[in-house]
């Protein structure tokens, strides 16, 4: 309930009478369900859940006293909210501009209502985790750190990106991951340079250096984590590029607390790796927040304008990616304190080898 009171305060500054909620992670947020079936129509008195058949009784488990759980049939959403708006006498509608589909847009706008974009509003809603957020992304993180250390000792060379992609997702079920954050990127030798390699039939090779990005869910919740290991013995090079990474994200964590601009924490990092002439070679932004989604506010990049308080999540994840040669990726999931961050990422940084 104080997540729905919250948002009416957002609705009552805004004027609006009513707001439609449609996607999947703000039902979730909202009312706890779990279904790909769903939309709640939160007025300032009433908060109803709209759900078919199939899922009345989960609803009713997992919303508890929350919501009125309603009932409807294929065809007939928009006439039972139509009836609820009409009721509460609500002319003014909030709705979530990012996700809804242009399709469902139209079907709105049939409603004769007045309808307003509201996403960045509900969004700020999540921006800040509670303890149980954090919680259940330490969680999460917990079994992608033990399932990291597993996996290294379970591939080797000659094995395929794809196959350490599968080893990688069964043993995170089996630690008891609900599902991957995103689909695991594995991108070994020159396949690395691409920040989101898509795992291939490559196999690991001698002197390879090995992208591994992925995350765990629990309770919903998201981790993130990146390390990058070699297969037998690498150049002087490779671990030239790897130091600067690693510097690089340790400047960034050491200066990570609430106050800092995005774009303040993504420079510490950017400038380090471009004072050591690599500055090209990183092209995408430091960090985003994560909860619900793998991506969310706020985010580290050249042009944020956020600011990052006490209780939001960031990733620190600077690279270097040589096109032709390797890439370099380190990355943490941290919850931004007062005082400094609490680092969601046990595993090693030190450059690991595998055979």
């Amino acid at each position: 309930m104080n997540r729905i009171e919250r948002l009416r305060e957002r609705m009552e500054q805004k004027g609006l009478d009513a707001v439609l909620v449609t996607s999947l992670t703000s039902i979730r947020y909202f009312s706890s369900f779990t279904s790909d079936d769903a939309t709640l129509v939160i007025t300032m008195k009433k908060a109803c859940l709209l759900t078919d058949f199939r899922y009345t009784i989960q609803a009713k488990e997992q919303s508890g006293d929350c919501f009125n759980i309603v009932e409807v049939g294929r065809g007939q959403y928009i006439g039972t909210i139509t009836d609820i708006l009409e009721s509460e006498g609500c002319m003014c509608v909030g709705f979530e501009d990012d996700t809804v589909s242009f399709a469902n847009y139209e079907r709105f706008k049939a409603m004769e209502k007045e309808l307003v974009p509201f996403s960045s509003e509900m969004n700020r809603l999540r921006i800040v985790k509670t303890a149980a957020e954090i919680e259940s992304m330490q969680a999460a993180q917990a079994i992608a750190d033990k399932a990291y250390i597993e996996l290294l000792n379970t591939i080797h060379s000659g094995m395929t990106e794809k196959r350490v992609a599968a080893e990688l997702l069964y043993i995170c079920g089996k630690l008891g991951s609900e599902g991957p954050s995103f689909d695991p990127i594995v991108g070994s030798g020159p396949n690395g340079a691409m920040c989101h390699a898509v795992p291939s039939d490559r196999q690991l090779q001698q002197g390879d250096m090995v992208v591994l990005d992925f995350g765990c869910i629990k309770n919903g919740y998201c981790s993130d984590m990146t390390r990058t290991f070699a297969v037998g013995e690498v150049d002087d090079f490779t671990k030239k590029i790897y130091n600067i990474v690693l510097e690089a994200q340790l400047r960034a964590l050491d200066a990570l607390k609430a106050g800092i601009m995005g774009a303040e924490l993504d420079a510490i990092a950017r400038d380090y790796i471009s004072q050591n002439g690599y500055g090209n070679c990183f092209g995408h932004s430091l960090g985003h927040g994560f909860g619900l989604q793998i991506h969310e506010s706020p985010y580290a990049s050249v042009s944020s304008m956020d600011r990052l308080d006490d209780g939001m999540t960031i990733t620190v994840e600077p690279g270097i990616y040589i096109e032709g040669k390797l890439g370099v990726r380190i990355e943490d999931c941290c919850v931004v304190t007062e005082d400094g961050k609490l680092n969601l990422v046990t595993s090693s940084k030190e450059l690991l080898t595998i055979n």
